[in-house]
């Protein structure tokens, strides 16, 4: 097994697959520290199949109780299987262990390697490489932005604009280091300290690495209510970086009005309405915040702002406001962020055809 630290770049997995096997990975096998100065992984090309994702061979294997990782111990799995808490014996400190296959670890690291460090995008602290799994070591957090939605219905204009600003600062350093992430949804941002004021793009799972400045996609894969309407339409490319855009509008909506500006319990009626682009912000926005949503959720993806455009905006403008988390708004909200069949934030993506 070799004990990879992850170069001064950042970069993003490829697909989520379960996990076969933890038998490889032994506390008896020798650990091998790479260079730092290392040569580079080739750039990943993005996939252009229309067809759905195999299924899984079979269920993710669960690891043993107390399994021994290098100077890792391996605790009880997380999300299914996909991923474990771990704690790093010589200092004591939880970490969360994602696991990927061996095969893939180019996939996994090469968005890494893109994309230089950035405060709002978490990266692994460790990469251990085994014969048949990589796994990848993150600081723990301190739950995700769809569970406080949730919980909280919505959020207030001045906190969901510290919020928000963050993400679209993940974003914009994404997008200008040719990383698209395809899969953005209030899940995939988690609160890195306990105050849960500081947000983190959790990893770069799904992100493709651009090879030059197109970056039109053919991959038809997102979570439902987040997908944009150029990706439901008959066109056979789309614009990631719109598309990018307009899954982080769908987020900011969310955390303002308490639900999703479109949702349905049969995918075929939430499509239609993601086509028809119309949706109804609930009154007692700001003039300024609706005006950045409506610039986000244009059904014309050459219409919607960019992400470095987004930060430009003079509702992220300013010093951020100081806030704690409060229960104020809980009466606010039309209805809680659905969790029903089709609209959950599932960790695996779903087809989508035209």
């Amino acid at each position: 097994m070799r004990a990879t630290p992850l170069p001064v770049s950042a970069g993003a997995p490829s697909r989520k697959k379960r996990v076969e096997s933890l038998a490889d990975l032994n506390s008896e096998w020798p650990i091998e520290k790479r260079a730092r100065g290392g040569p580079q992984p080739r750039p990943v090309t993005c996939l252009q199949s229309l067809s759905p994702p195999p299924a899984p061979p079979r269920a993710p294997a669960v690891a043993p109780a107390s399994l021994l990782l290098g100077p890792y111990i391996l605790l009880e799995p997380e999300e299914g299987g996909r991923a474990y808490r771990a704690l790093h014996r010589p200092t004591g400190t939880e970490y969360t262990c994602k696991v990927y296959p061996a095969c893939e670890d180019r996939a996994v690291l090469e968005p890494y390697s893109r994309l230089p460090p950035h405060q709002n995008v978490a990266r692994p602290k460790e990469v251990l490489l085994g014969p048949e799994l990589l796994c990848a070591f993150f600081p723990r957090t301190h739950g995700d932005l769809h569970s406080l939605v949730r919980s909280r219905r919505r959020v207030p204009e001045p906190e969901a604009a510290s919020l928000f600003r963050q993400m679209a600062s993940a974003l914009a350093h994404c997008h200008q280091h040719g990383l698209v992430l395809r899969d953005l949804k209030l899940r995939r941002f988690v609160f890195a300290n306990c105050e849960r004021t500081k947000l983190v793009l959790e990893n770069l799972e799904d992100a493709c690495v651009l090879t030059g400045p197109d970056d039109q996609l053919w991959d038809k894969q997102a979570c439902p209510a987040y997908v944009g309407p150029e990706i439901l339409s008959s066109r056979a490319s789309y614009s990631g970086r719109a598309a990018d855009v307009w899954s982080l509008g769908v987020a900011l909506f969310t955390m303002l009005a308490g639900h999703y500006p479109f949702q349905d319990s049969e995918p075929t009626l939430l499509f239609g309405k993601i086509r028809r682009g119309a949706f109804a912000l609930p009154a007692g926005l700001s003039a300024l915040a609706r005006c950045l949503v409506s610039c986000l959720l244009r059904r014309e993806p050459a219409e919607r702002l960019t992400a470095t455009g987004i930060l430009l905006h003079p509702w992220l403008q300013g010093d951020p406001v100081p806030f704690t988390l409060s229960q104020s708004h809980l009466g606010e909200a039309d209805q809680v962020v659905p969790d029903g069949p089709g609209l959950e934030e599932a960790e695996g993506e779903v087809g989508l055809y035209s």
